[in-house]
């Protein structure tokens, strides 16, 4: 037996629809001169202004594409200081985080794009040969993407020798004055800079898409670190199996299912902080993305003792131990609070011991404080103050200085002498009468 539910049936809702849409890019051109060489500015080669146009990407439309329109080239006739128009054909790799780079300017992103060429004009070719280009896009929020684009074909150029070469780079350009180019082969991350904590575990993550006419090759990690690397995980198509460390893990099956090539690194010490570089090759290119691991831990604080009794002639110490944190630098304060004080005032006589270092590669400092009877006014507060890059906000423990209490021998001595002072006192008055 089955019960129907009560009450009219939610339909589920239906996914969004997807629409192909044009992505324009404002990019720099930076390459070299017709001839291979780079052109002499300084250390760096030359940039150029250029335009990376998208066609026919496909997004997802969640009703905010009304305003989204094809793009249009401004100048069919450009010269070599025009900027360098783009037109890349997707149909056959997908183009990852396409909608993030489609709202960017409504999302307040920012997108950094630099187009350089990948190959050129080998010696004793003609005045034709195909081009390639590498796009690399920077979105600020950690996004990072490249594109390796194939130029015009050879063939299209011996079929039509009245092709217009483009004024700077001397390639065949469309009628409407645009390079058109292919994805051929795409990888993205999705971040550039992670931070996590010690014992942690985390994923590297590392991307691919291949046009049919390409192939997967090899797959590489490397680490760097304080001038030196070393590789992580190695795998190369053909091969009896990856070679890797311990602690570090890649799905082959993913990757070459998939084009997934993320790392996962378990149990992260110290010693794995580093720049990360994941290299993806074909067997004409290779495109790689750089993500930076920062590795912190936050400081364990205690102030002992943490209830001081206040004494006459006596000078007590307050001791702060800060423990555990990674990296090194770590602010460290005191401060002084009493009933009638409105704020925290600052201390200023505080002693520190060196920085120490334990074996699982954490820092740990101690901070002094000295409480003299003849200055300090109780009760009172005393906080010591610690700020770290691990620390959302600032930590803060404190000890109490408990006002002076009246002892018993003070006690009875305060007593007797009252006593002999009624008595001597008492003696007059009688004595008078």
């Amino acid at each position: 037996f089955f019960s129907l539910p009560k009450g009219p049936v939610k339909a589920p809702t239906p996914a969004p629809p997807f629409r192909r849409v044009d992505i324009a890019l404002g990019c720099s051109y930076v390459g070299e001169d017709v001839r291979g060489l780079l052109h002499a500015s300084g250390s760096s080669s030359s940039e150029h202004p250029a335009t990376l146009v998208l066609r026919g990407i496909s997004v997802r439309d969640d009703g905010n594409l009304d305003d989204v329109t094809e793009y249009k080239v401004p100048q069919k006739n450009p010269d070599s200081s025009s900027p360098i128009v783009f037109e890349a054909s997707a149909q056959s790799v997908s183009i990852p985080h396409a909608e993030s780079m489609l709202h960017a300017d409504c999302d307040g992103e920012e997108v950094n794009c630099e187009i350089s060429p990948y190959s050129f004009q080998r010696p004793g070719e003609g005045p034709c040969h195909t081009s390639w280009f590498m796009a690399t896009l920077q979105l600020s929020s950690g996004i990072s993407i490249a594109l390796v684009l194939r130029g015009p074909h050879c063939s299209s150029w011996e079929e039509e020798h009245d092709a217009t070469l483009h004024p700077k780079l001397r390639i065949p350009m469309s009628k409407e004055g645009t390079l058109l180019t292919t994805v051929e082969f795409q990888s993205s991350s999705c971040n550039t800079s992670l931070h996590t904590h010690l014992g942690s575990s985390v994923t590297l993550d590392c991307r691919f898409a291949l046009a049919p006419s390409s192939s997967f090759s090899s797959l590489e990690w490397r680490r760097q670190h304080q001038g030196s690397g070393r590789s992580l995980f190695w795998y190369q198509v053909g091969s009896t199996g990856p070679a890797a460390e311990p602690k570090v893990h890649v799905d082959v099956v993913e990757l070459l299912g998939s084009g997934d090539a993320s790392l996962s690194l378990q149990g992260v010490s110290v010693g794995d902080e580093g720049t990360y570089i994941c290299l993806v090759s074909t067997s004409l290119h290779q495109a790689q993305h750089i993500i930076q691991l920062h590795v912190a831990e936050p400081p364990r604080v205690r102030v002992i003792p943490a209830v001081v009794s206040f004494e006459r002639d006596v000078t007590t110490t307050l001791t702060c131990s800060i423990a555990g944190y990674y990296p090194l630098d770590v602010s460290v304060s005191w401060t002084q609070k009493t009933p009638e004080d409105d704020a925290e005032i600052p201390l200023s006589n505080a002693r520190f011991s060196s920085h120490r270092q334990s074996q699982d590669g954490t820092y740990s400092i101690t901070s002094y404080l000295s409480i003299s009877s003849a200055t300090a006014r109780a009760p009172a507060t005393y906080s010591c103050h610690v700020s770290h890059v691990a620390l959302a906000e600032p930590t803060s423990v404190s000890a109490h200085l408990k006002a002076p209490e009246q002892t018993g021998s003070e006690g009875l001595v305060g007593g007797f002498i009252a006593t002999v002072i009624f008595i001597v006192v008492l003696f007059i008055v009688l004595r008078r009468k």
